[in-house]
């Protein structure tokens, strides 16, 4: 395999149609030569969330011109590759069908090595696009549909420790925000709105708090704060309750984030003390600066990725591509898309946090 590996990644798992090119370099060195996301927020406004048919469709419309744009931002072509990496797989399967089948028309027309990646494999090195950050770490990947803490060891080597038994954080926010009249994406406007609030002003439920274990739960927040949200008669009251809600999302997140601290560094030791929170929630201030505390008072090292990479983008795929590559992994042209992926397939299947359906487990 080259020592230098030239990946373009590809992203529709959900509802941007994202392409980048990144380089990996002797000695783990990244350069992201280019990451362009193409963003479809007008097309779902209307409908307060993204509408999969929707999605898919404008995943074809420009997956050509956005993969394109990157190569051209790079100033490469298609020969200028050693690789193509696309998402697979968790997400709406129409939209992953769109980039993926886009990689491997990439691949075979140009011989080249083809990465089909897991999507929140990407999410997991994230923060390895903006910074050194050694294996092991401990991973908090929390975002609209997932909500996981995870052990990672290494290339395709991931130990879950908890997640969500019903809503992720994310999905929270969102959902909440719509209670409270905010236009989508509800998180974003939800953090805005929070700004001098009165976290203290509604006391909300904060779920599974002294188990002993490291799993979320928030589908009681969710629906405690949308029958608070319906009797408000002020703006005031509708800023209290947006900065109670994130005040108790994360709450959450930090306690679980302490107890699994505690059980990751009993087996990585004192070199291995590394904190990666990544995903879309990531984005949220409040909730990065909890986190941040949490990690200095246990003693961790604290990363988190560039604001532009906490949400979905290529940059993410295309590094997971060429960490992939540089291992020797590749897959083959009939890798199938994935609407279920969980990154520890051995703890979704002997300890699944939800029902298999005909599609097997869902996280």
């Amino acid at each position: 395999m080259p020592a230098v590996h030239t990946v373009l990644g590809l992203e529709t798992s959900c509802d941007e149609t994202a392409a980048a090119v990144v380089r990996l370099a002797e000695g783990d060195a990244v350069s992201v030569l280019s990451s362009i996301v193409g963003s479809q927020v007008a097309r779902h406004a209307p409908f307060g969330g993204v509408v999969p048919e929707i999605a898919a469709r404008a995943h074809v419309e420009s997956i050509d011109a956005i993969a394109a744009a990157a190569l051209s931002e790079a100033g490469l072509g298609y020969g200028d590759l050693t690789g193509v990496a696309a998402t697979a797989g968790p997400g709406l399967v129409g939209g992953v069908m769109v980039g993926l089948s886009f990689g491997k028309a990439v691949a075979l027309a140009r011989g080249l090595p083809l990465v089909a990646v897991n999507h929140l494999e990407g999410h997991a090195v994230s923060a390895r696009l903006a910074a050194d950050i050694a294996y092991p770490f401990l991973l908090l990947l929390v975002s609209g549909g997932h909500c996981q803490l995870l052990t990672v060891e290494g290339v395709g080597r991931c130990r879950r420790l908890g997640s969500t038994i019903d809503d992720a954080a994310g999905e929270a926010f969102d959902k909440i925000a719509k209670s409270l009249g905010l236009p989508y994406p509800g998180g974003p406007a939800l953090e805005a709105l929070a700004v001098n609030g009165e976290a203290g002003a509604f006391p909300l439920p904060r779920m599974l708090l002294g188990r002993k274990d490291c799993d979320f739960s928030f589908s009681g927040l969710k629906t405690a704060a949308a029958r608070v949200a319906e009797g408000l008669t002020s703006e005031g009251e509708r800023r209290n309750l947006a900065a109670a809600v994130q005040a108790a999302i994360a709450d959450q997140l930090c306690e679980r984030t302490a107890r699994a601290m505690g059980l990751h560094a009993r087996d990585a030791g004192a070199q291995g003390l590394r904190f990666v929170v990544a995903g879309g929630v990531a984005a949220n201030r409040h909730v990065r600066a909890r986190l941040e505390a949490t990690a200095d008072a246990h003693g961790y090292g604290f990363f988190a990725p560039p604001l532009a990479y906490c949400t979905d983008n290529a940059a993410m795929i295309a590094l997971a591509g060429a960490e992939r590559l540089a291992a020797g992994l590749s897959d083959p042209l009939d890798a199938p898309a994935r609407p279920r992926w969980p990154l520890d397939a051995f703890a979704a299947a002997a300890q699944p946090t939800h029902k298999a359906g005909r599609k097997g487990a869902k996280a």
